[in-house]
């Protein structure tokens, strides 16, 4: 039972299960993957479907790891940097499974000639495949989504090689954008994204390119188009041909799936009992003393009082040892339209600053800064306090040292990727960034989780394409690091 359980998984994750008994064609047909179906069907479910569980991962493991709360349940060790296998099977299934509509989505696109929608569905899978790679390195890929047609053992690609097609891909979306042909009304309707926009969409895709850019700058490989490496293709996108790639401008531009509280459209925490939601575990220490010392006004809409106060609890606190309760998430956010966030303007401005300061782009890294810092508060409709550019640790120093700026750049950037799926671990895992405090109940010898291991599923059904991916990425385990790093 357990053997066939996992190949079920296996050949979901790959695509849709075969047909097992011959003669059974039309009763094994699935009506929701039809490959007539017109494209627009498919976007709204596979895009909500994505961020709801991304949202869901964020809470239970990208804010553990990275310091937004702490468990004060003492068996749930990921503030101690112990990460178990079996988390890798929701990830990688749930991806895998989006995956498969949002490529049926483009061959939809393609088969009624709508430009638009294919460059939407490329899009959004160069988005979920750099969530899968990000992860875990090498992935299927070239072989991945074609459970079909039989090929249920697919061979896993280098993770440089998927970014170097991530890239092609997103340059076809943006040749594909160039015509500027919106959704139509229907459409537009069943876009709950940017309904129907197709200059925002494309700005989506191109601020996309350059959070991809950014992650892979500690290379110098020459996988970007054209030949290029990446910090060349961050300066032919920003300073060459910014009329070429235009990016996201403005809060109201950024790529937020807004909840609207009514279903389909219902962020997944509106579901959870109110104690599942913030009952067991405190904000941390990290996450509320920084925006207390800024008199920043989103600590209110993030944190409740706790003692007339914001005070926060240690992570990685001594086993047994487990702290009182202290403030905690505001009921608020289980229905908080904003947590729906796949990249915003302020994560645009900040990874400018960086790529300035660094020499890659020309431009000011103190206006890119300052503009991502401000904007990262009034993104929640809220308004900068006064004095905050000039308050301890906000204020830009010229005199300042590149490591002070670079972790005054990423700290602003934390708190803009605030439950954005593991976009705060990725950055860290990149750049070490923010500087973190180290609990004395930390494990994995201190150090953070590099990646998370595969499904054991996989390595028993595709035994042979999982030896050569950990053959040529190293030990399957949560401390080896993948291309990028």
């Amino acid at each position: 039972m357990k053997k066939l359980l996992a190949y079920a998984l296996l050949t979901t994750a790959l695509g849709v299960l075969p047909a097992c008994t011959k003669g059974f064609e039309e009763l094994n047909v699935n009506p929701n993957q039809n490959p007539n179906v017109i494209p627009e069907t498919l976007l709204a479910p596979a895009l909500t479907g994505v961020v709801k569980n991304n949202m869901d991962r964020a809470m239970r493991i990208t804010h553990e790891l990275m310091q937004v709360h702490v468990s004060r349940v003492d068996t749930d060790e990921f503030h101690r940097y112990i990460i178990r296998s079996a988390e890798a099977d929701n990830l990688w299934n749930t991806w895998y499974t989006q995956l498969t509509d949002f490529r049926d989505m483009y061959n939809s696109a393609t088969a009624v000639k709508s430009s638009t929608f294919m460059a939407i569905a490329r899009i959004c899978e160069v988005w979920t495949f750099s969530l899968l790679t990000d992860t875990f390195g090498d992935v299927p890929y070239t072989e991945a989504l074609q459970g079909r047609s039989g090929l249920l053992q697919p061979r896993f690609d280098k993770q440089e090689d998927i970014y170097r097609d991530l890239f092609v891909k997103l340059e076809e979306a943006n040749d594909l954008l160039k015509t500027n042909v919106n959704l139509s009304a229907d459409q537009a309707q069943l876009d709950p994204l940017f309904q129907g926009n197709a200059l925002k969409w494309r700005k989506f895709g191109n601020s996309l390119y350059l959070r991809l850019l950014m992650r892979v700058s500690n290379r110098t490989d020459l996988i970007a188009p054209g030949g290029l490496s990446p910090q060349a293709k961050l300066r032919d996108l920003v300073n060459t041909r910014p009329g070429d790639y235009p990016l996201i401008a403005n809060n109201a531009e950024s790529a937020i799936l807004r909840w609207t509280g009514t279903a389909p459209y219902q962020s997944p925490f509106q579901t959870w009992r109110t104690a599942d939601f913030n009952a067991f575990s405190s904000m941390s220490e990290f996450f509320i003393n920084n925006l207390a010392s800024w008199s920043d006004p989103r600590l209110a809409r993030w944190a409740t009082l706790s003692n007339g106060t914001y005070e926060g609890i240690p992570s990685g606190y001594v086993p047994g040892q487990i702290p009182a309760a202290k403030s905690t998430y505001p009921t608020a956010l289980m229905t908080e339209p904003l947590l729906g966030n796949i990249l915003n303007y302020p994560e645009v401005q900040l990874l400018l600053a960086e790529a300035a300061l660094r020499g890659w782009i020309t431009g000011d890294a103190k206006t890119y800064y300052e503009t991502g810092a401000t904007n990262g508060i009034t993104l929640w409709n809220l308004a900068a306090p006064n004095g905050f550019l000039s308050s301890p640790d906000v204020q830009w120093q010229a005199t300042s040292s590149v490591a002070t700026k670079l972790d005054q750049i990423h700290v602003q950037k934390y708190y803009a990727l605030f439950c954005t799926d593991f976009q705060q671990w990725f950055e860290y895992r990149r750049t070490g960034h923010p500087v973190l405090p180290i609990g004395p109940g930390v494990r994995n010898n201190r150090q953070m989780p590099a990646r998370i291991n595969y499904p054991v599923y996989v390595q028993s059904l595709n035994q042979v394409n999982y030896q050569a991916a950990v053959a040529d990425q190293g030990a399957d385990d949560i401390n080896t690091k993948v291309w990028w790093q």
